[in-house]
């Protein structure tokens, strides 16, 4: 009998986060350097949409995104647990800096 799935690839034992000859940690930046960060243009924002509009949009993902998170870390346990409340903490962060500027920009 034939076997359908090939065998997987040999790899590297060197993890990818270390360089092969030094005990020190490739840098986020080391294989990005020179290259600048070009956003892609598959989605793009109406140029004439206003600040405010903006602002608010921004406040209801990121409230959305905090209600996401909080309902999905009833599911996981451990340093994984905390990592998600680790970043549901910062998405909670985002949106009270966001209200603060649309109370700034217009004040009840």
């Amino acid at each position: 009998m034939l076997k359908v799935t090939p065998n997987p690839p040999d790899t590297d034992p060197t993890s990818p986060h270390e360089t092969p000859n030094s005990e020190k940690p490739l840098e986020a930046t080391d294989h990005m350097a020179g290259r600048t960060r070009q956003p892609s243009s598959i989605f793009l924002i109406a140029p004439d949409i206003d600040n405010q509009t903006l602002l608010e949009y921004a406040c209801e993902s990121l409230a959305s995104a905090n209600v996401m998170a909080s309902d999905f870390v009833r599911y996981l346990e451990g340093s994984q647990c905390n990592t998600l409340l680790g970043i549901q903490q910062s998405i909670m962060l985002g949106e009270l800096a966001v209200n603060r500027v649309l109370d700034n920009l217009d004040p009840p």
